[in-house]
């Protein structure tokens, strides 16, 4: 029996497959903008009609969006991945903290060795450049003790790892960082209570930077599980600090006969 005809894969799946692509690799993010539909055909060499159609059908299963005033744009629930309601309350309550920084450990050491073992020059230049605000945000008197841009600064640099990674664990960080970004201000904000804390914070992730600026990949896997532990137990040992704090003022209240806080 002759084998049957290959079957050509129509244009508008097949540029349906390009847009999905581009949402998974980071490089189209929930919120963004899609360019014109002209620039678009332009740039992948198509028809109108057939990009059209590719819209629509990622229209039809939720990942892109119309939005009044004009503009197609990759739709905001992409980013909800991690909108669980027990992941929510986990940003709540920051005795899980912990749980998270493990978390993120086991997930940012492996998107540093990738990141060393697949940096573009492009991905250089955009890790520098968040390299770059992050020093600025820690260096600069007038925005030292803003703990929310400083927090920002870390998540994006951080973020910028995974995205040279090239690899789905992206999502999966951004997701984590969106969810907690208060957690992470509260986790930094106490950190800067120590006056030698953005000095080490700032050479940590300058050594990570280098690491995978000069593909050194088990050393930048290395350097972010160093990171995150000396992050870790800055946090533990001012929650021991603060326990110790509580019994002593316990005590305290005992031996006054005052009510008990």
């Amino acid at each position: 029996m002759p084998p049957s005809p290959l079957r050509q894969p129509r244009l508008a799946d097949v540029i349906t497959q390009r847009l999905e692509t581009l949402i998974l690799e980071g490089s189209l993010k929930a919120g963004h903008r899609l360019p014109s539909e002209r620039e678009l055909a332009e740039r992948f060499g198509v028809s109108r009609p057939s990009l059209r159609e590719a819209i629509q059908k990622l229209a039809a299963r939720g990942l892109l969006t119309s939005r009044q005033g004009g503009g197609t744009y990759v739709s905001e629930r992409l980013s909800d991945s991690y909108g669980d309601p027990i992941l929510e309350m986990l940003s709540r309550h920051d005795e899980f903290y912990l749980d998270v920084l493990e978390f993120r450990d086991a997930m940012e050491g492996i998107t540093a060795y990738h990141a060393a073992m697949r940096a573009t020059p492009a991905d250089k230049e955009m890790l520098q450049q968040r390299f770059q605000s992050l020093r600025d945000s820690y260096a600069d008197p007038g925005q030292q003790g803003d703990a929310l841009r400083e927090a920002r600064a870390d998540a994006a640099f951080h973020l910028a790892i995974a995205e040279t990674a090239h690899n789905v664990l992206l999502h999966t960080i951004r997701g984590l960082f969106q969810l907690l970004e208060k957690s992470i201000v509260a986790n930094l904000a106490r950190l800067f209570e120590r006056p030698e804390a953005r000095s080490l914070l700032l050479d940590q992730h300058r050594a990570l930077l280098e690491a995978i600026l000069e593909g050194r990949a088990e050393d930048a896997r290395h350097l972010a599980h160093e990171h995150l532990g000396y992050v870790k137990e800055g946090l533990m040992e001012m929650q021991r600090a603060e326990f110790r704090a509580q019994r002593a003022e316990r005590r305290t209240q005992l031996l006054k006969g005052t009510p008990l806080r």
